[in-house]
């Protein structure tokens, strides 16, 4: 799907500056009754005609909950506050070192 909306944008001379994925995310309230969904941030500069067919495509796709348009001066190419807290994260330990113990009483 996120394909779909960079050919829309690069067919019309447009550019994808930065395309982060951000996986599957709790929402912070139910949307629809969905309480997770996938996050993805486009940073794009492209004209006016092409930035209406997108928001067209997001309002009639069934699989996009919500979408927020912001007008920039200028094109941002670092990675977002996002992104760079992903990265320094510690990997997760593997499963047999995390291993819990539970008491039934």
């Amino acid at each position: 799907m996120i394909e779909r909306y960079r050919s829309i944008v690069t067919a019309r001379n447009g550019q994808v500056h930065r395309l982060e994925d951000w996986g599957r995310r709790q929402l912070a309230y139910l949307i629809q009754k969905v309480h997770k969904a996938h996050y993805v941030l486009m940073n794009i500069e492209c004209d006016q005609e092409t930035l209406d067919e997108l928001e067209h495509a997001f309002k009639f796709n069934d699989a996009i909950l919500r979408h927020l348009t912001i007008k920039m001066d200028e094109p941002i190419t670092a990675p977002s506050p996002m992104m760079r807290e992903e990265k320094t994260k510690p990997a997760p330990q593997p499963a047999e070192e995390a291993k819990e113990t539970t008491l039934a009483t």
